[in-house]
C-alpha cells in the first residue's frame, strides 16, 4: 500500500514516465509516510477515441465522490 494508477493517452516517452513516477512515488514517502517498498505504480495508456467509455464516465463521472482535483480546474476537495 499504496497502489497507484496514471491513465493517460499515449505519447509520453519511457523516460517522462519513469520521472513521473519516481515523483510520486518521492511525494508518498514524505506526505504520508510510507515506506518506498510498499509503494507500486502503474501506468495504463488509453487511446483519445477510447477515453470517454474508458475513463471518463467509469473513473471520473461515475465517481466523482473519490476525486480531489476535478478536470476543468484546480478546485481541490
Amino acid at each position: 500500500m499504496p497502489h497507484v494508477i496514471i491513465k493517460l493517452w499515449p505519447g509520453r516517452t519511457e523516460d517522462q514516465k519513469i520521472r513521473l513516477c519516481k515523483e510520486i512515488a518521492r511525494s508518498l514517502i514524505e506526505i504520508i509516510n510510507v515506506p518506498e517498498n510498499s509503494i507500486s505504480i502503474a501506468i495504463e495508456e488509453v487511446p483519445s477515441e477510447k477515453w470517454a467509455e474508458e475513463v471518463y464516465k467509469p473513473d471520473i463521472i461515475d465517481k466523482k465522490d473519490n476525486l480531489y482535483i476535478k478536470p476543468g480546474g484546480n478546485s481541490f476537495k
